[in-house]
């Protein structure tokens, strides 16, 4: 035994044993240690005291269990009690432990599994553990659910239930699933819902952004390169598709990639294998495939700007996310789900909108879709002083559509009125921030186009909207 308490007050085990003789040696030491101890000589008795404490608003942390005893075992007791809402962790002690006992106990919930005569340190530091174990599990749960706050379909129309009801069907599987729709509408948010509702929810979510590559690195992008392999390759690097290894990839703007990446990448979805470049050691990749684009895919295999048998592979589960225009009953909504994660962020409260205020928001056309509605309320959330009204939206609407992001504070600054610069690098800056929202906002918020009409490479506008918050 330890020589001081070590201060586990407010954590509460309960031991069960139909050994007298050990109930009271393990009371004693838990008790020496600073733990709240409750003890039951059966199962049947353990589940009587877990409900009367629960009636009284106390619950047990942990509960420490005998396996065989005479009215229900230790395993039936892990199963009922594993039942119950919230559970404690459960630790198994037994004087007949052998590896199927300890497996079967393990496999239905158990944390831990000790031998009789328990050891005192090997008690404690299987206890500690064990609450360690259900406080990061607790954490992780309570993590879960903030991502899926964050990133939930907001809306009760009949498009947005339906796409809802389809997220939740597709999400058990791991067929390749392509998310089409505007800009603007939301399909990382439907392919983050995928990514947490399925079976790989716990692992790692990795966005691609396949416009924003430039052609001649897109393959060490996706799949990694050996040190050495090409000028500039210092280190070894892991791709994308390694990094997602055990989660899900998610590979936006899809309908941008270059030919020449099309075949290897779809290459790596029939065999779950890459190759790093300049490697020779083919790696196995178990990964979740969700592709997302603006463009029409169809279109663009008869123009033969995109690979018919890529398509095919990734449009095996087609996903389509209405446009905000096409569901205007949902703007009432995703305006006060908006205001309340932008309050919360801010750390103050959020603000109201005023009638006239949510009127003008059902009216708009909303050509950046749910994207221009969030920035709009963003805009709205740091200029009005009260509760926003509509002249507060109609003056940030004359300045051309809310197609910025006005969370990036070196996008709020960049992008004010050049002539309030004070040096001419700063003047500078916030023309050439104002000259590409201006442009992003004629083009309706489409990249491609935008680029097109400028004369420029796709990955350097991406680079050049990312640099001024504008994308």
């Amino acid at each position: 035994m330890s020589d001081s308490p070590r201060g586990k007050a407010g954590t509460t085990v309960l031991v069960v044993d139909d050994d007298a003789d050990i109930c009271v040696a393990l009371e004693m030491l838990l008790r020496y240690e600073g733990y709240e101890v409750w003890t039951a000589g059966s199962g049947k008795q353990a589940l009587a005291r877990l409900d009367k404490e629960h009636g009284q608003g106390r619950r047990a942390d942990l509960v420490l269990t005998d396996v065989k005893m005479p009215d229900m075992d230790g395993l039936a007791l892990l199963e009922r009690v594993r039942e119950r809402p919230d559970p404690p962790a459960v630790l198994m002690i037994s004087g007949h432990a052998d590896v199927a006992t300890a497996v079967d106990a393990v496999r239905r919930g158990a944390v831990d599994f000790l031998e009789k005569p328990p050891d005192q340190n090997r008690v404690l530091v299987a206890l500690q553990n064990a609450l360690r174990q259900t406080k990061l599990a607790k954490e992780n749960t309570e993590l879960r659910r903030v991502l899926t706050r964050r990133w939930e379909l907001v809306g009760s129309s009949e498009s947005l239930r339906r796409l809802r009801g389809e997220v939740a069907r597709v999400a058990a599987s791991d067929a390749p699933v392509l998310i089409t729709g505007e800009n603007g509408t939301g399909k990382e948010v439907v392919a983050r819902n995928l990514h947490l509702s399925s079976p790989v929810g716990a692992g790692p979510f990795v966005p691609v952004n396949c416009a924003a590559i430039p052609a001649e690195l897109i393959e060490s992008e996706l799949f990694g390169h050996e040190k050495g392999s090409f000028t500039g390759a210092h280190e070894r690097r892991i791709g994308h598709f390694e990094a997602a290894d055990g989660g899900t990839l998610f590979l936006d703007e899809i309908g941008d990639m270059p030919l020449a990446a099309q075949a290897k990448v779809l290459r790596a979805l029939e065999t779950r294998e890459i190759t790093r470049v300049g490697g020779t050691k083919s790696l196995q990749v178990s990964i979740r495939v969700v592709a997302a684009t603006n463009a029409d895919l169809a279109t663009a295999v008869n123009e033969k700007t995109f690979r018919m048998d890529l398509f095919y592979r990734l449009n095996v589960v087609p996903l389509r996310v209405p446009a905000l225009r096409e569901r205007p009953g949902d703007v009432p909504e995703l305006a006060a789900h908006f205001l309340a994660e932008i309050g919360a962020r801010s750390g103050r409260r959020p603000r109201d909108l005023e009638p006239e205020a949510l009127e003008l928001l059902r009216t708009l056309p909303y050509p950046g879709n749910v994207r221009q509605l969030r920035n709009l309320l963003e805009a709205a959330h740091v200029f009005a002083e009260g509760a926003i009204s509509r002249a507060d939206l109609e003056r940030i609407l004359e300045n051309g559509p809310a197609l910025s992001s006005p969370t990036a504070p070196e996008a709020t600054q960049t992008c004010e009125e050049p002539f309030q610069a004070e040096t001419f690098e700063d003047f500078k800056e916030r023309s050439e921030a104002l000259f590409f929202r201006r442009k992003l906002a004629e083009n309706e918020g489409n990249v491609k186009r935008t680029a097109e009409r400028l004369g420029m490479q796709r990955s350097h506008l991406y680079k050049k909207l990312e640099r001024f918050g504008l994308k």
